[in-house]
């Protein structure tokens, strides 16, 4: 028995030994890894930040009322271009019954002041006439009869106030009561009329709906809303880690979702000294005028990206971030380029403005130069014997 437990035992040795054997044997058949190299190239990179908006008009109007009452008739629609001064819409009067027997009480009471005007009037101006024959006959001085004129012109003077007091209470009596009066033209308040040129963009109410004036306290009831839609820009926000990288005047790209494959230029113009906290995150507003050189009809309100060009360097010599590799000690920069047959060696270079994909490199390397491919991601291509 302890013979066969010795042979057991010599065998495993042996087997172990033959297995060691052939796992050093298939380690020094291994084929050496074969790096892939890139060149630089020539690139235009541009280092941009993102901003999230829409595109609006530059100015929109609110075309309000200067009377309450009801819409009696809409003349226009959304999507119309309207002149200054355009009739958009008329306003029926709903009179307040308070303010016509205010107007009403006042007319009694002017109508009252004017008799009495009219009476005084009609006295000094006999007096006048009885001092003038005497005047003319030589009985009374010329200070005499000086004084009676003044007091038939003064007489005549507060006559024509009163009455000019009068038309003036009748109509406001009829503004109140109908929103309008004569003489007053295309100035009636029953009459809406557009204060700017440009295209509508929306008529938020309808024929019979109820309307308020503007006034110093109630901001009245939206008419219609116009705009000059050739004259846009884009809103949006920024984050606040970016805010600090942009300034105005700088260049925009603006892509538009709903339009595809074209991109607008525009220039910053705005941005907002204070942030707004927006679920946990400080925005900033910004604002950029585009300048569009064809008839692409934007749309207000549209979803738009806006990308903000924070340096630009055209045709340089470029390569990819994933070439460069830092030394561990210094942080320099540093490629591989290759010298030989998978032979390479170390270069210093000096950086540029990146994109995030790309970098200039300003010196260390040139077109020509090969460069490791030192992380590839790919299987490692390898040389077999007797290829």
């Amino acid at each position: 028995m302890k013979r066969i437990g010795t042979i057991i035992t010599l065998a495993v040795i042996f087997i172990l030994f033959v297995l060691g054997i052939r796992y050093i044997y298939l380690k020094d058949q291994k084929d050496p890894i074969v790096y892939e190299v890139e060149k630089p190239f020539m690139h235009t990179i541009i280092k941009k930040t993102m901003a999230t908006g829409s595109i609006v008009p530059k100015e929109e109007v609110l075309i309000k009322p200067n009377i309450s009452g009801i819409i009696d008739e809409i003349f226009v629609e959304a999507g119309e271009y309207v002149e200054s001064g355009d009739l958009l819409a008329k306003v029926k009067v709903v009179p307040n019954v308070s303010s016509l027997n205010s107007a009403k009480n006042s007319i009694n009471t002017v109508s009252t002041q004017v008799e009495t005007a009219r009476m005084a009037y009609e006295n000094q101006k006999n007096i006048y006439n009885r001092q003038k024959e005497l005047f003319d006959k030589g009985v009374i001085s010329a200070n005499e009869f000086d004084t009676a004129q003044l007091a038939y012109d003064q007489a005549l003077q507060r006559y024509k106030q009163e009455q000019i007091s009068l038309t003036n209470a009748r109509q406001n009596y009829d503004i109140i009561k109908t929103g309008t009066t004569s003489g007053m033209g295309a100035a009636a308040n029953t009459e809406i009329r557009a204060t700017v040129s440009g295209m509508v963009l929306d008529v938020p109410v309808k024929t019979g709906n109820q309307v308020i004036e503007a006034n110093n306290f109630n901001d009245g009831t939206t008419i219609a809303t116009i705009a000059d839609v050739g004259n846009m820009i884009f809103e949006g926000k920024v984050d606040e880690s970016e805010v600090g990288k942009i300034k105005e005047n700088l260049p925009l790209e603006i892509t538009v979702g709903a339009i595809e494959n074209k991109k607008f230029d525009a220039v910053l113009d705005y941005i907002a000294p204070k942030g707004v906290d927006e679920n946990g995150a400080i925005q900033f507003e910004i604002k950029g005028t585009l300048h569009k050189t064809d008839s692409t009809f934007i749309r207000a309100g549209l979803s738009a990206n806006a990308s903000i060009i924070l340096d630009r360097a055209d045709n340089v010599l470029t390569i990819k971030e994933a070439l460069i590799q830092y030394d561990p000690k210094t942080k320099a920069p540093f490629v591989e380029v290759e010298v030989g047959d998978q032979k390479f060696e170390k270069r210093d270079i000096d950086l540029g403005i990146s994109d995030g994909n790309n970098v200039e490199v300003k010196g260390g390397i040139s077109e020509e130069d090969k460069i490791k491919v030192w992380n590839q991601l790919k299987p490692a291509i390898k040389k077999g014997r007797g290829r």
